[in-house]
């Protein structure tokens, strides 16, 4: 076997096993129980039934998803919650109400009837909740039961993941790394168990992280040296995509500029200007409106909820923020009930920020590391920022969560694999340890969403049997898979490494100058 045809086997591998993690997500986590996933639902049905984009603050709750809510008893804890309150009912006290009497939502219940709770989801953009929409049409579960209505919406936010391991395989190709790299940079996201958790969940962070990762890797090839005008207009398609869909993609617009200001050619501009013309008409005027007809960029979706109080000083903001964001970027699962130890989630930031570091100081990367951490780096000062405006104005620390920063997810993925610059036959170990870490991730979560105090693992299975739409052979069936998806991307690494050892000519890691790079890997036929 040609190292070549090992390569694409593992990656392929690879791909099927993120894949694979993150559908056991999207049956593993509890109805409703990731930030704001009612409010996600809630908008696409609205666009599903024709109900149309009220303005911000002006569109409320259906009655479909009221009685879901309550039917999924989404006012309990959960057992592994980080404190349970005596005041509220426990989620291992609810019976899961049978199959035949869950709501099917239909045209009578799919829209609000007026007043109720507000869905703040209108201050975003439509196109992921129209795209959202045109999937259960497509999949004939518009008018299913609410469980299985989630199910598909779930399912249809993986297939949105799915590219995200072929794209960080092609950023680190397109720069020139060699496969290795590659493979590590696609097998990134399982060491990341919440980018898993989020994503598998309904929610419109589900598009812009793929803007994100699309965005990155053609970031990459002007880097590479590809000034041509699809590669600018395309970029203009990510970004304008993205921007229709959440602000956040728009802290993407350094990395952009910075790329094409490295191209190092008079040329460059009017592929930058081009870029930001098809972006502003994609999706960059639906902001420029905001500004015009409500007075702001990003209106406010739902009322202040908390009275403002004096805030408690720079040191507490500084370490609430640094914790919560650190935390729920690697862990904090559920609706960020489900927090792991502070160990684990120091350590993923420290593991990561070396090897940012390491391929910030190495002269072969050093360029294409810092571009691509802009995207991050802008997220995270994005954020923090705005935490900071909001605890000035009323004490109150909100908007700290780091699926914010997933938008940058790809190009960490790749920065850090640039770091690791592993030999082919450390892959193997790397994707078993992301493989272990994502195994890891689903055991923590699973125990903390069913398994009550006092209880057995048969009892813990029963209760997510029982409130999950699939049989119990099916969920058995979903893990079986899963785990043969891993032994399957391991093996295939391993292939890969004896394949590659036994090559004589094997590629050195970044040895490709830039030219070279558009014209084996930059042309979209290889990843």
């Amino acid at each position: 076997m040609r190292e070549s045809s090992a390569y694409r086997a593992a990656l392929t591998a690879i791909t099927l096993l993120v894949v694979a993690v993150a559908g056991c997500w999207a049956l593993l986590t509890p109805a409703f129980r990731a930030p704001d996933e009612p409010q996600h639902v809630n908008s696409v049905l609205r666009l599903a039934y024709g109900g149309g984009w009220p303005a911000p603050g002006e569109a409320t709750m259906s009655p479909a998803l009221d009685a879901a809510r309550a039917q999924a008893a989404l006012e309990s804890d959960l057992p592994g919650r980080r404190w349970n309150r005596d005041d509220v009912v426990q989620y291992t006290d609810v019976e899961p109400i049978p199959d035949q009497l869950r709501t099917h939502i239909s045209a009578d219940t799919a829209l609000p009837a007026g007043g109720g709770e507000v869905d703040q989801m209108t201050q975003h953009p439509p196109l992921y909740y129209a795209a959202a929409a045109v999937w259960l049409e497509a999949t004939g579960t518009e008018d299913a039961r609410w469980d299985r209505l989630l199910l598909s919406l779930r399912l249809f936010d993986v297939l949105l993941l799915a590219p995200l391991p072929l794209l960080a395989a092609a950023t680190a190709r397109t720069l020139g790394a060699d496969r290795p790299v590659a493979l590590v940079a696609a097998a990134a996201t399982l060491f990341v168990p919440m980018s898993a958790h989020i994503l598998s969940a309904v929610t419109n962070d589900a598009l812009v992280t793929l803007a994100g990762a699309v965005l990155t890797w053609l970031v990459a090839r002007v880097l590479a040296g590809d000034l041509r005008w699809r590669t600018a207009a395309g970029i203009g398609v990510a970004l304008g995509a993205g921007l229709l869909t959440k602000l956040m993609p728009g802290f993407a617009v350094p990395m952009v500029l910075l790329a094409y200001v490295l191209a190092g050619r008079r040329t460059a501009w009017s592929r930058a200007l081009v870029a930001g013309g098809v972006a502003f008409a994609t999706g960059g005027w639906w902001w420029l409106r905001n500004l015009l007809v409500y007075g702001a960029v990003q209106p406010v979706g739902i009322p202040e909820r908390w009275e403002p109080v004096p805030d408690a000083g720079l040191p507490h903001f500084v370490t609430t923020v640094l914790t919560g964001l650190t935390r729920s970027f690697f862990g904090d699962f559920g609706w960020l009930e489900l927090r792991v130890a502070p160990p684990v989630y120091w350590t993923g930031a420290t593991l990561m920020a070396a090897l940012c570091v390491a391929a910030l100081v190495r002269r072969d990367s050093r360029r294409d590391a810092a571009v691509l951490l802009l995207l991050p780096v802008a997220l995270w000062l994005g954020v923090v920022s705005n935490a900071w405006r909001g605890y000035v104005d009323t004490g109150w620390i909100t908007a700290v969560q780091g699926r914010y920063l997933f938008a940058g997810l790809t190009a960490l993925a790749v920065v850090t694999a640039l770091g690791v610059r592993p030999q082919a036959r450390a892959v193997p170990w790397i994707v078993a340890a992301g493989g272990a870490v994502a195994a890891t991730a689903l055991a923590f979560g699973f125990r903390g969403f069913f398994w009550g105090h006092g209880e057995g693992l048969s009892d813990a299975a029963a209760r997510l049997a029982g409130w999950s739409p699939l049989s119990s052979g099916q969920l058995v069936t979903a893990g079986v898979l899963t785990a043969i998806a891993g032994a399957a991307a391991v093996g295939a690494c391993v292939r890969f490494a004896v394949v590659s050892g036994s090559t004589s000519q094997a590629v050195p890691a970044i040895a490709a100058p830039a030219s070279t790079a558009v014209t084996t890997d930059g042309t979209g036929a290889s990843v």
